[in-house]
């Protein structure tokens, strides 16, 4: 029997980390197991422990946390027995950083480790998506094999409608699939 293929999502500091929990519970739906890496601006918008009751795993939050403190190569296993990694939602920082290799916390360093597809579902201010140096880095990830659901156009946190609202979660769910059957 095969095991289930294994997620780890990254949670970044966007108002649509709420959304978190919902990708957890449709990933365990179709038979995913799910291990959660959130950035320390993530925390503002939803907590760990609500994570890691989804996730029914521990929230890698910092290079050195927890089981990361007994095994000083914690991202390294996370990255080896990803079979997808999925960034969701995905901030304009945390984007720059994989598009110019920036590893300077657990996140990046998974992704820049892992040989697992990448998945990433940007969300931000309609403004910010827009600017040049954001596309430019999306375009660069994207010509480097990197998979993106695009932002929708919605309700944004500053109270404007535009283009930045995190995909559909089921259109992100699907991407995941997809990716994990062209693998």
């Amino acid at each position: 029997m095969s095991r289930s293929k294994h997620i780890v999502l990254g949670v970044t500091g966007s108002i649509a980390a709420y959304r978190a929990g919902d990708i957890i519970r449709r990933l365990q739906d179709k038979g995913f197991q799910v291990s959660v890496i959130m950035t320390k601006e993530a925390e503002k918008f939803i907590t760990p422990l609500t994570l890691a009751c989804l996730s029914g795993k521990e929230v890698f939050r910092d290079m050195f946390h927890g089981e990361q403190e007994r095994s000083s190569m914690g991202h390294i296993e996370l990255a080896r027995t990803a079979d997808c990694l999925l960034i969701a939602p995905a901030t304009a920082n945390t984007i720059a950083k994989l598009a110019h290799g920036f590893a300077d916390d657990i996140l990046t360093c998974v992704a820049l480790a892992t040989r697992a597809p990448l998945c990433i579902a940007p969300a931000m201010n309609d403004l910010m998506y827009q600017n040049p140096a954001v596309q430019e880095n999306c375009a660069k990830l994207k010509k480097n094999g990197i998979k993106f659901v695009d932002p929708t156009k919605g309700k944004l946190a500053c109270g404007v409608y535009g283009e930045g609202h995190l995909a559909d979660v089921e259109n992100i769910i699907e991407s995941v699939v997809r990716l994990l059957h062209e693998k």
